[in-house]
């Protein structure tokens, strides 16, 4: 799967620059000037949310959605011998950190450090091996007390990334830290891009929208939603491959990367929406995948839908191997596929459609 070289470059760009939950801006910055040329207006909220607008002055409002936010740590506490233990900022994993190396965002710039852990000699191979927990994994500096941490310009509150970037896999894959979801704001553009260089005229406002603090609770799209006010939402994000070792399908459901973009049935997805994307699949030729999510699908897709006295909205998802881990895994075939079905299902809205479950009869 090809794609254009300034795609790809604004791609790896993306990735590589560190946007941790709360600290968007280095991202966001790099998303902002890519998308400019292909909106008529980009817009900031105060918490970081950044939207391109095509068509400002329509009354109809269409949002298509990603966020810009990925995991991290940051420092908790600094013992007098001057290791460092961290606690999550969003949903980070304990079991990758020992051995990896960290980059501390810190007030005199970053300083390298590594997750430190008891030699394989030292921890025994028996039941009572410790594993990594929140409480047992810590940082080193090379440090020997905290008033050297701290000369360093590390203090409790400072914000931990890895510094793992983007690179391509047997030329069917994109491998990544932060492809959550940072691969659905490149999807968004690549959509805006194409509506511009295809010269597509839309009989709606599209609010091309890239939102903060998904990864503590949905924040940036809760906060955004309620600023646009949009009468349709169209939002992507990753979900899991479920076809890699130790993943029970019969939870998880069953999605595969190279099967194509997955569209979700759950209370919070709009019936009308969802089938217009289905059907547009159908339409075009587009491969999909089907799931099912109970109560909520922990995407932006809930804040958007119980916003506003409630937004019809859909998720429309990107199979993805190993969240949250600094190897994230896409299929590139995947990647066209739901920028297709993204691009191809606006060309389908109109301001008019109906968009209620239930049709009252007239009166006199």
């Amino acid at each position: 799967m090809k794609f254009a070289n300034k795609s790809l470059k604004f791609l790896e760009e993306y990735l590589n620059v560190a946007s941790p939950t709360g600290y968007e801006h280095n991202g966001q910055k790099i998303w902002m000037d890519y998308l400019k040329p292909y909106v008529d207006k980009i817009e900031v909220d105060h918490y970081g949310t950044c939207y391109g607008i095509i068509n400002p002055e329509a009354k109809f409002k269409v949002v298509i959605e990603a966020h810009a936010d990925e995991i991290s740590w940051y420092v908790n506490y600094i013992t007098d011998e001057g290791l460092i233990y961290v606690i999550r900022n969003g949903g980070s994993d304990q079991m990758i950190a020992p051995s990896k190396v960290v980059n501390l965002h810190g007030e005199k710039g970053i300083v390298k450090g590594v997750f430190g852990w008891p030699a394989i000699h030292t921890r025994g191979v028996n039941s009572d091996e410790p594993v990594p927990k929140l409480e047992n994994i810590f940082i080193d500096l090379g440090c020997s007390n905290k008033k050297e941490v701290e000369e360093l310009g590390v203090f409790v509150g400072t914000m931990i990334t890895y510094p793992d970037e983007f690179f391509q896999l047997n030329d069917k894959y994109f491998v990544s830290r932060a492809l959550d979801n940072r691969i659905g704001g490149f999807m968004i553009a690549e959509v805006a891009r194409l509506l511009s260089e295809n010269k597509n005229t839309l009989p709606f406002g599209l609010y091309i929208t890239n939102s903060v603090q998904e990864e503590v609770g949905l924040y940036g799209a809760d906060m955004i939603a309620d600023t646009i006010k949009p009468n349709i939402a169209i939002i992507t994000d990753v979900t899991h491959d479920t076809s890699t070792p130790m993943i029970e399908k019969k939870k998880e459901g069953d999605q595969k990367c190279g099967s194509g973009p997955v569209i979700t049935f759950a209370p919070s997805v709009h019936h009308n929406i969802r089938e217009l994307i289905v059907q547009t699949a159908k339409e075009k030729n587009i491969p999909f995948q089907r799931a099912a999510a109970s109560r909520a699908t922990g995407t932006d897709t809930d804040a958007f839908a119980h916003s506003n006295g409630g937004t019809p909205s859909a998720l429309i998802s990107l199979p993805l191997r190993y969240m949250h881990t600094t190897v994230e895994m896409v299929s590139k075939e995947d990647v066209a596929h739901v920028i297709d079905l993204i691009y191809e299902s606006l060309l389908k809205i109109e301001p008019k459609m109906n968009l209620k479950y239930h049709q009252l009869a007239e009166t006199n």
